[in-house]
């Protein structure tokens, strides 16, 4: 895996995209998020892929497109190009070879970056049927659009963002889409037992499976983890597009399972289940895209949410929930996050405040002196900017003035945990960049 050397917090959280895989049957109306997700479910579930059941040329196509998109949106694939195989023994004593696909984007904290986020999909479907009818032999497809065919699209619309967003990801992020996942979730067990070294360093799991059907309904089944729910609710609590419903039944059978009974907190994310449920029924047309693209904003701030903040318990003790509030907490670790100027997204203190003020050093202007410089600082309980020091310098002169125009900050609204207004540690990266001059002819 490479590493992502980078900062914590960046103006933008842009939707922006390769221009690969780019689809030419939507509409004029469609946004760029919702064409994505049409030619990624139309690949998927169409005709020739038969169905993607678990060992077949369907399902090992859908695994190289898979790996050939992520690759595309700047993952880093480790699975190979037609995925990482794995065989599984059938009842009659042939063995069944199925794939996972995997890939990741580094995160850049020391520490962090060798702990992981696992966000996961099912691959396979049930395939295709040959059965006879009044003398006559015919075939159904279980085309698989919804299922999962939806939730390998958020997967991979969810790989661009954060890939386009990477510098923001301290924990680095595995994505996975798990084959022979409907054989009692082969794929995902041989990822955590066989295939997969760094298990002990999984920190949490998200599962996304048949998000297709926004209108039945957006849950989130977390097995009663109260560290996954409290997290629901904090993104919750923010202004998000769609918010899901923490539900205490499982609403089906998926891949979580396999990531909690190796005591992993796991969070399924689905729109429930549907009329056309493994039937040849589950066709692309059936699905909404406007809500898939709802289900992929939240996804990415619940995603980036987990993969910065504090590592989910598996078993939480009551000790814990009341435990004091002590020392510096990380910004999103807090369940109201530090606002400037009436806003908590530290852009808008890039904005209206450093590159209002910034000056460039003119001698480093004259000697083409740039870069982006990383500064940590401390919002304190009373909103006071302190402990503004360089986590990453470029040149002191650009260091020094970074550090001048963050600690000359006018005082925040502070952050708050459990009620409780807290010291909190952020980080911005302060960019000094020069404009290239046109070359007179």
């Amino acid at each position: 895996m490479r590493r992502v050397l980078a900062c914590l917090l960046l103006l933008s959280l842009s939707l922006g995209a390769s221009a690969q895989y780019r689809p030419f049957t939507g509409g004029m109306e469609d946004s760029e998020a919702v064409a994505a997700l049409k030619e990624h479910v139309g690949y998927l579930s169409s005709a020739a892929r038969e169905g993607r059941k678990a060992g077949s040329e369907g399902e090992r196509e859908a695994a190289v497109y898979v790996s050939e998109v992520l690759a595309s949106y700047g993952v880093e694939v480790f699975s190979g190009d037609g995925g990482d195989p794995f065989g599984l023994k059938q009842e009659a004593g042939d063995t069944l070879t199925s794939r996972n696909v995997l890939g990741c984007i580094t995160g850049y904290d020391p520490v962090l970056r060798d702990h992981y986020i696992v966000v996961g999909a099912r691959l396979d479907n049930l395939g295709r049927m040959t059965y006879r009818k009044e003398d006559e032999t015919r075939e159904r497809v279980y085309y698989g659009a919804n299922g999962n065919a939806s939730g390998l699209a958020l997967l991979l619309e969810l790989a661009r963002m954060l890939s386009n967003n990477s510098v923001l990801l301290k924990r680095t992020v595995i994505f996975a889409a798990f084959g022979a996942s409907m054989e009692s979730g082969a794929g995902a067990w041989y990822f955590l037992n066989r295939s997969f070294s760094g298990t002990d360093h999984i920190d949490a799991m998200i599962n996304l499976d048949m998000l297709g059907t926004g209108s039945n309904g957006f849950y989130a089944f977390t097995a009663s983890n109260p560290d996954l729910n409290d997290l629901v609710g904090q993104v919750n609590a923010t202004l998000q597009p769609v918010t899901p419903e923490v539900v205490a039944r499982e609403p089906f059978g998926s891949d979580n399972r396999i990531f909690y009974d190796s005591e992993i907190p796991s969070v399924l994310f689905t729109t429930g289940m549907y009329p056309e449920y493994n039937t040849d029924r589950d066709v692309a047309s059936i699905l909404e895209y406007e809500g898939m693209e709802r289900e992929l904003e939240y996804l990415y701030n619940f995603t980036l949410a987990l993969t910065n903040g504090r590592r989910p318990d598996f078993r939480r003790e009551k000790a814990a929930e009341s435990a004091p509030v002590e020392g510096v907490v990380s910004y999103f670790d807090c369940d109201v996050k530090p606002s400037f100027f009436r806003s908590s997204d530290p852009a808008e203190f890039l904005r209206r405040w450093v590159y209002t003020y910034l000056r460039y050093p003119q001698d480093a202007v004259d000697e083409g002196v740039q870069g982006r410089v990383l500064v940590d600082f401390v919002i304190d309980e009373r909103g006071k900017v302190g402990n503004v020091k360089v986590a990453r310098g470029v040149d002191p002169r650009l260091d020094s003035e970074a550090v001048r125009v963050v600690a000359a900050s006018p005082d925040w609204k502070p952050g708050m945990l459990r009620g409780k207004k807290v010291k909190t540690a952020m980080s911005v990266y302060v960019e000094f960049r020069l404009e290239k001059r046109k070359k007179k002819r």
